[in-house]
């Protein structure tokens, strides 16, 4: 019995060990020194004009092990749920953002933090070009994060684009 409780607290330390990136690439210490920082660089890394290559490496370096992208998109039975690991986003969309031309523009923020844990509902606009007045769709990105006692990581976004079913609400638009 002894052996198994000391096995299982063993287990718990590993569990609780400040995560490590996946990726090996080490992070910018300003990206990674706050909430505001560490969302500020999602949206940075995502954004450019068409023909500007984005850093895949830094946006890897934001991501703890095993974190996951999501997006709520519409299917045939309503709406269903398409998961991503910050790589196989790049994969999916790394070339069309670079090609096509994406900037994603955070507009409101909801936090709620305690301790190591904290969770922002980030509503944004999005446009082709930074020379964009009116953006081609907006939504909310909902990060969840997590403090290793030195840095702030990215554990997932789940995300949903507004639409005429589903507008944002007022109390996520600003002065909400």
């Amino acid at each position: 019995m002894m052996r198994l409780s000391v096995l299982m607290l063993v287990t718990a330390g590993l569990c609780v060990a400040a995560p490590s990136t996946a990726f090996g690439q080490a992070a910018d210490p300003a990206d990674v020194e706050s909430i505001d920082a560490i969302v500020a660089a999602v949206y940075d890394v995502i954004s450019g004009d068409a023909g500007e290559a984005r850093d895949w490496d830094r946006w890897r370096s934001l991501f703890a092990e095993g974190a996951t992208l999501s997006a709520v998109v519409a299917s045939n039975d309503g709406y269903r749920r398409v998961i991503m690991t910050p790589d196989s986003y790049v994969e999916r969309s790394g070339a069309s953002l670079e090609e096509n031309g994406f900037v994603e523009a955070e507009i409101n923020r909801v936090t709620e933090d305690y301790s190591m844990i904290a969770h922002a509902f980030s509503t944004y606009e999005s446009y082709r070009s930074r020379a964009d007045d009116e953006p081609f769709t907006r939504g909310i990105n909902s990060f969840q994060l997590m403090k290793d006692g030195s840095r702030w990581w990215v554990v997932s976004i789940y995300w949903q684009g507004e639409g005429a079913a589903n507008p944002i609400p007022t109390k996520y638009l600003p002065g909400g």
